[in-house]
């Protein structure tokens, strides 16, 4: 017969384990992360973005280089959005912003577009070259208005 404390031992062992396991489960489906110190922060206006959120991905050929930290209207009325990008991208100015949809009614995220240009993007800089997105009940309005149903 085992000893009450080893037995007490093994249940405890096996809570805390079990929290752990949560805690872990809690913030990796929550989106937190830590990356370090700051990284490449660049602005892009929008006249529409759709249901895009704070922490959407931002995205280069596919391939995720940052997040949207912040969703604002500035004083035009329009949708100002920050981007906190890897420090080792080097942009140019002529990169485009546009945002964009994961499959038909999937979560919206930002792709960038790299251009030609020799000047660099620093961090701070706006990109001006954006395309909003689009809406699928507007493009469903213009249909059904227009089909002459």
């Amino acid at each position: 017969m085992q000893p009450s404390y080893v037995r007490d031992m093994t249940v405890g062992l096996f809570v805390v384990v079990g929290l752990a396991a949560l805690a872990y489960l809690s913030i990796q489906v929550g989106g937190v992360s830590y990356k370090g110190p700051g990284g490449l922060t660049v602005y892009a206006t929008f006249d529409e973005i759709g249901d895009l959120k704070e922490r959407a991905a931002v995205q280069i050929a596919g391939v995720k280089v940052g997040e949207v930290k912040s969703v604002r209207l500035d004083e035009s009325m329009r949708a100002r959005i920050l981007l906190d990008l890897d420090p080792s991208l080097r942009l140019d100015s002529e990169t485009t912003a546009s945002i964009q949809t994961a499959g038909l009614l999937g979560a919206k995220f930002v792709a960038l577009e790299p251009g030609g240009s020799d000047d660099m993007l620093a961090s701070g800089d706006e990109i001006s070259l954006t395309n909003s997105a689009v809406s699928l009940e507007a493009l469903i309005g213009k249909f059904v208005n227009n089909s002459g149903i």
